[in-house]
């Protein structure tokens, strides 16, 4: 899924700090929620901290989101579509890749924030790094100020769930051939040229070969219909 295949694979350098490796990510990392099983968790071992500032419109995280995404420079109503597209708000969610909880984090995600891998299964904890993670995605991707909302939101999505290598890598396709490499249309091309070794092979792909075009295009396609379903339910 995706936070589980998203961008990187975290190694502890010799002075204990983390180094960020940008991986491969093959068909098998984008798992949706039909491939995910449910594993029960102690109870003591999710703690959600609902309160009852504003009422809950989307679900009954709505205030851990709104916190979540003031703090993290995210829009809170995106964070509730990807939630439900991961785990249909369901907390104690484990996927046969080892992602956990309602955002469906992978313990490597945890420790390149230098978060307990523990506290994976508290949903804010949870949802926080989900948070920490697009932010991180948005600086890495450099996309100007002026890139439509939209397209931006599609790209960072495009990352999170097939790897930021590989958005990178049909960014520069899409450059090298004079596209515009801010727009997802653009962006979401050049994912699928990535299946063809005249593209793959090409000096400005440094992630290889991608052949889970089809499944990412439809992430993004699914996130992005239920973030606007939920902005007309919610401000």
């Amino acid at each position: 899924m995706v936070l589980t295949a998203a961008m990187f694979a975290v190694y502890e350098s010799t002075q204990g700090q983390p180094n960020i490796v940008v991986m491969t990510v093959t068909e098998e990392a984008t798992a949706n929620i039909e491939d995910v099983e449910v594993v029960a968790v102690e109870s003591n071992e999710v703690q959600t901290a609902v309160t009852d500032e504003l009422p809950c419109i989307i679900s009954k995280f709505d205030p851990i989101m709104r916190k979540v995404g003031e703090e993290e420079g995210q829009d809170w109503r995106l964070m509730s579509a990807i939630a439900y597209h991961e785990s249909r708000f369901i907390e104690n969610l484990q996927s046969k890749q080892g992602a956990r909880g309602i955002m469906q984090i992978r313990p490597v995600v945890a420790r390149h924030f230098d978060v307990p891998v523990e506290s994976i299964d508290d949903t804010e904890t949870n949802i926080r790094l989900a948070g920490m993670l697009l932010t991180e995605l948005d600086d890495m991707l450099h996309m100007p100020a002026s890139t439509p909302v939209a397209d931006r939101m599609s790209i960072i999505l495009a990352s999170y769930n097939a790897g930021i290598g590989h958005v990178l890598d049909a960014r520069r396709l899409a450059r090298m051939e004079g596209a515009n490499p801010n727009s997802w249309d653009e962006v979401s091309h050049y994912l699928q040229l990535k299946a063809d070794p005249a593209y793959y092979e090409l000096d400005e792909v440094q992630s290889g070969k991608f052949t889970g075009s089809r499944q990412t295009l439809a992430y993004v396609r699914e996130v992005m219909e239920k973030y606007d379903q939920y902005c007309t339910m919610a401000s």
